[in-house]
């Protein structure tokens, strides 16, 4: 089959054209006929040390396909079920999937819409639900809502009946996010947003602050917590890995301040993860109540073409790659 496999060249990720054994499924995995798999930040950011890349390995790590042959002792799914979910080497003709980690892809979803969920879904569920413990009624910061993570936590924030509000570099994006439920978009580079967010909560402040930026924007969800606020740390898009931290702001507001990464995770905690996200998230998806945004679709062949796009910062929301 071929498939892709990423390296580090020069400190930045490259990805090469293979040709490879189809994988066997093993005791409790299926191998899914990949359709659609997407393109997630983890793939470029070599320069950052949980990403980096020592030597040449499988690319991709999350799907949308049909199920080709199933494991043993796999009862959940059969040959020609529809699932979504996370693996390694999904960049790929065929990906062998763990059972815990693979899920029924919603039937209104098309192969790209439900290649563009797994990881991202999951990662905005763990900032916002399981870690962030969002409730309804509560008022949600995103910044960097233009991302993947981003358009799904602030639709994850409606689902939930909460408040949010999006920073953006850009004003179109911020209206386009208008249009899946945000709140209040503000415009800003990564820094100086904490006046407008206090300014839209009267003062309040925001419940919790989902930080997809980095370090530029860390001092200002600081500074737009409430009482009692917690802070996601998730992304560094802006490539800034240190920030000051105001510790009397921290310890007088009671806040706290968490990661979210799957970098480090063990088996068990990302079942739990994807688990959790299928029982209380994925049936809005179903519903229709929270919609995957595809920004660009790529052919296969064209992967090293998505990663460019990717690096640009262009896209607002998913990019994708579709097999033939």
């Amino acid at each position: 089959m071929k498939c892709f496999y990423i390296d580090s060249v020069n400190g930045r990720t490259a990805f090469e054209l293979r040709e490879a054994p189809v994988p066997r499924p093993k005791k409790g995995e299926v191998l899914v006929k990949v359709r659609a798999a997407s393109l997630n930040r983890g793939e470029v950011l070599a320069a950052i040390g949980f990403h980096a890349v020592h030597e040449a390995k499988p690319a991709g790590g999350d799907c949308a396909g049909e199920v080709e042959v199933v494991g043993e002792g796999v009862t959940a799914f059969r040959k020609g079920d529809r699932v979504l979910g996370k693996a390694r080497g999904t960049f790929a003709e065929y990906a062998v999937m763990p059972v815990e980690l693979a899920a029924a892809a919603p039937a209104n979803l098309t192969w790209e819409q439900a290649a563009a969920v797994p990881i991202v879904g999951v990662t905005a569920y763990e900032a916002m639900c399981s870690l962030g413990g969002l409730r309804a009624g509560e008022t949600a910061l995103i910044a960097g809502a233009s991302s993947g993570v981003g358009m799904i936590g602030v639709q994850i924030a409606r689902y939930l009946s909460c408040r949010a509000i999006g920073v953006s570099r850009s004003a179109e994006k911020l209206a386009k996010l208008k249009a899946i439920g945000l709140d209040v978009g503000i415009r800003s580079d990564g820094a100086g947003f904490a006046g407008k967010v206090l300014e839209a909560t009267g003062g309040k402040g925001v419940d919790l602050a989902v930080n997809l930026v980095g370090g530029s924007a860390f001092p200002d969800c600081v500074r737009s917590l409430a009482n009692k606020g917690r802070l996601a740390i998730v992304g560094y898009v802006d490539h800034k890995l240190k920030a000051e931290i105001d510790l009397e702001a921290v310890h007088g507001r009671r806040l706290r301040i968490f990661g979210v990464s799957n970098a480090m995770m063990s088996a068990p905690e990302r079942a739990e993860a994807m688990q959790g996200f299928v029982r209380d998230i994925l049936p809005g998806f179903a519903a229709g109540k929270i919609t995957p945004v595809v920004d660009k679709v790529f052919p296969f062949l064209d992967l090293p073409a998505a990663k460019a796009y990717v690096e640009s910062d262009a896209q607002l929301g998913k990019v994708v790659i579709s097999m033939p």
